[in-house]
């Protein structure tokens, strides 16, 4: 039986950021969630239980409005989610880290290895979603958002709707990586599911033409959406990430 680490807390510029810290061997696993979600998900869960399989340091975390942090998600933006991400990785843990982003958590993973690419030894994006707030909206619900200040979707996932503002618009449009080189250097694997209805397949292939790393793979799961969260799917996500780990012959 996995027993989870504590549930603590970090203060961010008076947010309160909630966390779960493992202790255990360099390199650190850090998990970053995507747009809504936490660090109590399938995939979260997976890769703690294999950190402490295999006695490595792991640390996830929700970013404020989300999970157990404090404030209101629809204060939240891709750069206060960035500044949360980067404090937590700063003041929570030492040494190299092997970053898993899941959708926009891998958006924000690869900012956090552009600003810390001494530490940064791997990159994992599950269905990265760099630039989502470009691609991801349509003409008219970028209107929308310019002349209400938010909008509501309908979420896949859920009863309740999918809330975007303005602001968090705004603020991922000075965080594009998409229309030029993406200076990270660390190998990245990149998983993306073949059927995936949130992040366009097409994205994966962009992201992996944009960095600059020569060693980069995109494992298409044949009938995966975005989750990827099928038993099959997180036994491809926990072996990439164990690949990543594992100390060189």
């Amino acid at each position: 039986m996995i027993s989870p680490p504590q549930l603590r807390h970090l203060d961010v510029a008076g947010r309160r950021i909630a966390y779960r810290l493992r202790d255990g061997a360099s390199p650190t696993l850090v998990f970053l969630p995507g747009y809504a979600s936490d660090m109590e998900g399938t995939k979260a869960l997976a890769l703690d239980a294999l950190a402490e399989r295999r006695g490595l340091a792991m640390l996830r975390f929700d970013y404020s409005g989300t999970g157990s942090s404090g404030g209101r998600f629809e204060d939240g933006t891709v750069a206060l989610w960035l500044e949360e991400a980067l404090a937590a990785v700063d003041q929570l843990t030492k040494g190299a880290m092997v970053l898993v982003g899941s959708s926009m958590g891998g958006w924000l993973a690869l900012h956090l290895a552009l600003l810390r690419p001494d530490r940064v030894r791997a990159l994992v994006g599950i269905a990265a979603a760099p630039d989502f707030t470009d691609w991801g909206f349509t003409p008219e619900q970028k209107a929308r958002l310019q002349a209400d200040g938010r909008i509501e979707e309908p979420d896949p996932y859920g009863p309740e709707p999918s809330v975007f503002t303005r602001a968090l618009w705004e603020s991922g449009q000075q965080l594009l990586l998409l229309g030029g080189e993406i200076a990270v250097d660390c190998p990245v694997r990149l998983l993306h599911g073949e059927r995936d209805g949130e992040v366009p397949l097409d994205i994966a292939f962009r992201t992996m033409r944009a960095l600059r790393s020569a060693d980069v793979q995109l494992n298409v799961v044949k009938g995966g959406g975005h989750r990827l969260s099928e038993p099959h799917e997180i036994d491809t996500i926990l072996r990439t990430v164990a690949a990543l780990v594992e100390p060189a012959p």
